[in-house]
């Protein structure tokens, strides 16, 4: 019987296009094969040893004969392509809209509304991933006294200020009402806070981001599993992603490494239920991200090492972020999907799944929550036989 999971979501780890990247301008997309064209092949032993080589083909990733996880593919059905709803739907809530997406900028409706709540202009108004604006705002933004706002490429707003120029409950206060004020006339569904430190000639991101987002518009896993009393501990960004719904704890951390470290420190402190994290690896450089995964993955073993009886351990994403592409957002793509524990099945193949809602149907029996509306189980694979 299993009545432990621990659930590890890598942004942005995506490992092939899918079916329906071409709607999204994403054909031909690979996220971890691009990374290895560009950084050199991938020494990621452990996760081989998961079956990460049987999803994906990058250079350096080796397909091991007998994989100690079980191992599959992950597609997604939300219209969306971002963390936010990306994790809906690993946790069972698939979300679809036909309002418009902010591909390169906002409207000046929007911008408008934002420095009326901000009481100064914003810089920046484009599409990017934040370490490429700061290079190009960040000596701006402290100079004119202004936040820099961008655009994911959907419909997350990210806005960015150094503490010289906003204290940090100031921008979060800000975002907080900048997203009560446009949620409903402009599709946004996330504002993101990103409060900066540093020097001018070296501004960097504060770790301490906030996710201000709608609620998840159906039921997800959380709250089936709140209803059926399981502890539910989201670490890192899980507790903004879900608006805080259905969990029992939130724990906010400044880097992955942390959140690995909030984890493991919780093998011998939580006797059951749901520990779900959310993990960031992926940097603006092709290196710094492989050094990052590779840090990782030597680390994964002190982890998988302790599981025990009745333990399930799970490693997927929730999208891709192609950098072979310009600007640098999240990419439609599959996600990989290696799933573990003690007297569990070994080296079953779990196919490529339609939806991410799968996984969160599969936790949800495991941990005898009530059924979702979506999503196929696939607990059968993994009981050894």
């Amino acid at each position: 019987m299993i009545n432990r999971v621990f659930l590890f979501v890598i942004d942005g780890m995506g490992v092939g296009e899918a079916p329906d990247a071409s709607k999204y301008q994403h054909a031909g997309v690979n996220t971890l094969a691009h990374l290895a064209d560009r950084a050199g092949d991938l020494h990621l032993p452990t996760l081989e040893s998961l079956g990460l080589g049987h999803v994906t083909n990058a250079k350096g990733l080796r397909q091991m004969a007998q994989p100690h996880a079980c191992f599959g593919r992950l597609a997604f059905c939300s219209t969306e392509v971002d963390s936010l709803t990306g994790n809906w739907e690993i946790a069972g809530c698939v979300y679809t809209s036909d309002r418009p997406v902010y591909a390169e900028r906002f409207p000046d409706s929007i911008i408008t509304e934002i420095d009326r709540i901000f009481g100064r202009n914003v810089l920046g108004n484009t599409a990017a991933f934040g370490p490429e604006v700061l290079h190009r705002y960040g000596k701006q933004s402290i100079s004119h006294a202004a936040p820099i706002i961008w655009t994911d490429g959907r419909r997350s707003c990210h806005i960015a200020a150094h503490e010289r120029v906003l204290r940090i409950e100031e921008l979060y206060q800000h975002c907080r009402e900048a997203r009560k004020s446009l949620k409903e006339t402009t599709g946004l569904i996330r504002i993101v806070a990103h409060p900066l430190e540093g020097e001018a000639a070296a501004i960097r991101f504060k770790p301490a981001r906030r996710d201000f987002a709608i609620e998840p518009p159906h039921q997800t896993m959380l709250d089936v599993l709140n209803r059926a009393s399981q502890i539910l501990i989201g670490v890192g960004k899980i507790g903004d992603l879900f608006s805080g719904r259905g969990l029992t704890r939130s724990t906010p951390v400044t880097s992955w490494s942390a959140a690995f470290d909030e984890v493991k420190g919780m093998l011998t402190k939580v006797p059951r239920g749901l520990i779900y994290a959310g993990l960031d690896l992926f940097h603006t450089g092709p290196h710094e991200t492989a050094a990052s995964l590779t840090e990782f993955d030597g680390r994964l073993p002190e982890l998988l090492e302790q599981l025990r009886p009745g333990d399930l351990f799970i490693l997927t994403g929730d999208h891709g972020r192609d950098m072979s592409r310009t600007p640098y957002l999240p990419t439609r793509e599959y996600v990989p999907l290696l799933v573990t524990g003690p007297k569990l099945s070994q080296g079953v193949n779990l196919g490529t799944r339609s939806s991410a809602a799968d996984l969160a149907q599969t936790i949800v029996e495991v941990l005898r929550g009530a059924p979702l509306p979506v999503g196929d189980s696939f607990i059968d694979a993994l009981q050894a036989g």
